[in-house]
């Protein structure tokens, strides 16, 4: 059953679940499939592929609900990818890792609501002075890019900023139904999810990415700037990007200044690797939420199984989530389809 918060009313949505933008893993097709189950997809605009967006986006253009979420800074160098975006007709865009202000106002002129991706209070408010509609509390646990504060510490903190005037998704570390009822506790209004569906049937990833997902533990993640040097981007501070450990991690970690001198010869490599499909140099961007994970469905399905264990802890109705998934209906079609999923390459 849908549960309402302001989340969902705002955008119109039966579960306050919100696909991540991740990069080009988080294509139209992943992103539809989680709208369709009634959360709300966000395709990844990445560092900003014109041609990827355009094409992404057009396959998602006339459908309702969905957004396009960029890195900030990545846009600020293309600004007329946010009118490749905006033409589509998405029902927001998300913004990360930069001032919004510079492209909130056409934004808003076109009808799109504006979500902002935050890591501290003043991030908040600079997020709310430009006219955030809803705020993403992001912890470190996140895959991807992200700073040093935990999901548990700065999802109330940016709550009580907010003081109701806006949603508060909490993004972090959340990939079952007692992460949404825990920040929905902690006063979010949902919750944005990557690593949970970088792991389904849908993503855009590599299916041994998925399967390195699927089978790590949350002790198989690290952040750090190492997966960036090794192509060559320097993100600014406090930025760092947390990954699965393969062995170009633990070659490289503690040896960062001569990454950073050997970054053209290291960056060859890398992308030879990235096209090759070899993990244990390329970086699968991945949370502490993957211990979590331990099969690769489509995404309706982790939508619904997410929505229904926390709707039943939330109700007290059960006090764990393996009763939850037990009663669930959708139990008996995840035993039956289980290897069917594994076969799945997207």
């Amino acid at each position: 059953m849908p549960f309402a918060t302001p989340l969902t009313e705002l955008l119109g949505i039966r579960h306050p679940i919100l696909s991540a933008p991740m990069d080009t893993i988080a294509g139209s097709r992943l992103t539809r499939a989680v709208s369709e189950a009634g959360g709300f997809g966000i395709l990844g605009g990445g560092y900003g592929d014109a041609i990827r967006l355009r094409t992404e986006a057009a396959e998602l253009k006339g459908f309702a609900p969905f957004g396009i979420g960029f890195i900030t800074w990545s846009l600020a160098k293309q600004p007329d990818l946010l009118d490749v975006a905006l033409d589509a007709a998405p029902q927001a865009i998300m913004l990360s890792f930069g001032d919004p202000a510079p492209f909130a106002p056409r934004i808003r002129e076109r009808g799109a609501r504006l979500i902002c991706q935050v890591q501290s209070e003043d991030m908040a408010r600079q997020a709310l002075d430009a006219g955030a509609e809803i705020l993403v509390a992001q912890g470190t646990e996140a895959g991807g890019h992200g700073a040093s504060r935990t999901t548990i510490d700065i999802v109330p903190a940016i709550v009580d900023l907010a003081a109701g005037r806006v949603p508060v998704v909490a993004a972090g570390g959340i990939a079952d139904g007692r992460g949404l009822a825990a920040m929905m506790m902690l006063g979010a209004s949902g919750v944005l999810i990557g690593t949970r569906f970088y792991a389904s049937v849908e993503a855009n990833g590599a299916q041994e990415a998925k399967e390195r997902i699927r089978m790590a533990t949350s002790n198989d993640t690290v952040r750090g700037v190492v997966p960036d040097w090794s192509r060559k981007l320097f993100w600014p501070a406090p930025f760092t990007a947390r990954t699965l450990v393969n062995d170009h991690i633990r070659r490289w970690t503690g040896r960062e200044v001569e990454l950073m001198q050997r970054a053209g010869e290291v960056a060859e490599d890398y992308a030879a690797a990235k096209a090759a499909g070899d993990f244990e140099t390329a970086a699968v961007f991945a949370g502490e939420a993957a211990g979590l994970i331990h099969d690769i469905p489509p995404a309706a399905e982790i939508v619904a199984r997410i929505a229904i264990e926390a709707e039943q802890l939330l109700e007290g109705k059960r006090n764990s989530v393996t009763a939850a998934r037990d009663s669930s209906p959708l139990q008996g079609r995840v035993k039956a389809t289980t290897s069917e999923r594994t076969n799945h390459v997207a």
